[in-house]
């Protein structure tokens, strides 16, 4: 007997693991694959992160303490996490283009950076092609710089948590696909492909894109999965791209969300130029079905649409493509909630596209809720909100 299973070991699953072994609790995690692995939304080699959050001010908190916890397992491990390069957020003068749903993205970048004294610069198109030489911009565009944004990379730090999970006393054991969550007793059974059964007194369900399908059917249309497309291009001057010089950056070069990209400095020799955009009407009825080839058409329409013209000197065709997962809300806000069938289960998934810069704090937010220490952080992310939407 478990106190809490925690289903699924990518971004979210492996900092609630560590959090919950950290706080004594006996925790076993459990994956249908080998984390890290490239199969759901944890991958990539880079995420960005940034600490003003123009989707909201909730957010603020849990991306300043993810942080702190990085470099903490930085300490611990000698890992490298976090690389403060800093962000680059771009948007027409209008302000209209859209980000994870919320309009007039870069005045909210401002507001929350100026609510939490989050040091920035609101800079001039002139500014920011003298200070960075890699962008070209159009000229009317509203920039936002901050310093201390820049980016994480996601399979390190799964490895760095479950590493320090185990050391804590977690059990993890992968190859294990889970096929049924059910109450029993006071308590929940988590049933696997092979037949085992595990028991605890609550499971924190963190299995992304296989979230919904173990839900229940209150949460399950909640989420949608959506499959995105990363590119890395090459560049005439890589060094001009190296996170010394060059930061993460998010521009919106149109009014729609399709009209915007983002993109990352190269991490190390040979890894190109990674630039992607968000798409999300390519919706799927099964995330095992998803398409994981990438044609080239889809890199050729990548550059054409969004690269050419604006990174100095980028160039096609790309190095390489590849697939990874959202799990989206309506309001492209996350869901961390009991599951109204069984309360015993804690759905901590549907991060919308914009989930890895917080998952260290949401691990360490999920493991106090469970251990009767909840300090309101995660309230922000209830079904509540979406009552116009839930299965009546």
């Amino acid at each position: 007997m478990f106190d809490t299973i925690v289903i699924g070991l990518g971004a979210m699953g492996s900092a609630s693991l560590l959090q919950l072994a950290r706080c004594g609790q006996r925790v076993l995690g459990l994956d249908r694959y080998e984390p890290p692995h490239s199969l759901g939304s944890t991958h990539g080699e880079t995420r960005i992160t940034r600490c003003a959050i123009g989707e909201g001010e909730d957010y603020v908190p849990l991306v300043l303490r993810s942080h702190e916890i990085w470099r903490e397992i930085e300490q611990e491990t000698g890992a490298e996490l976090l690389t403060e390069c800093g962000a680059l957020i771009l948007a027409p003068g209008s302000g209209s283009a859209l980000v994870h749903g919320k309009a007039d993205f870069v005045r909210r970048t401002i507001a929350a950076a100026e609510r939490f004294d989050i040091p920035h610069d609101v800079m001039s198109p002139d500014a920011v092609m003298r200070r960075f030489p890699q962008f070209r911009l159009r000229g009317d565009e509203l920039a936002y710089f901050e310093p201390s944004g820049g980016f994480v990379r996601p399979e390190r730090c799964v490895e760095a948590q479950l590493m320090l999970a185990r050391r804590a006393g977690a059990e993890v054991r992968t190859g294990m696909q889970v096929t049924a969550i059910a109450r029993d007793g006071d308590g929940v059974c988590v049933t696997t492909l092979d037949g085992s059964r595990f028991l605890a007194s609550d499971v924190v369900l963190a299995a992304g894109a296989w979230s919904a399908g173990l839900a229940g059917a209150t949460l399950a249309p909640q989420m949608a999965v959506t499959r995105q497309v990363l590119h890395w291009f090459d560049a005439d001057d890589t060094a001009l791209f190296a996170a010394e010089r060059c930061p993460v950056f998010i521009w919106m070069h149109g009014d729609t969300a399709e009209q915007s990209f983002y993109g990352f400095p190269v991490p190390h020799d040979g890894a190109g130029v990674k630039v992607a955009m968000e798409q999300y009407l390519d919706v799927l009825d099964d995330p095992d079905l998803v398409r994981r080839e990438v044609t080239p058409e889809e890199a050729a329409a990548m550059f054409d649409d969004h690269v050419q013209g604006r990174l100095v000197g980028v160039r096609p065709p790309a190095l390489r493509s590849a697939i990874c997962l959202y799990t989206m809300t309506p309001d492209a806000d996350f869901l961390i909630a009991p599951a109204p069938e069984n309360p015993r289960v804690l759905l901590v998934s549907a991060c919308s596209g914009h989930g890895f810069k917080h998952s260290a704090a949401l691990g360490e937010a999920v493991a106090r809720r469970l251990t009767g220490s909840d300090d309101g952080v995660l309230a922000p992310f209830a079904l509540a909100r979406l009552a116009a939407t839930l299965v009546r």
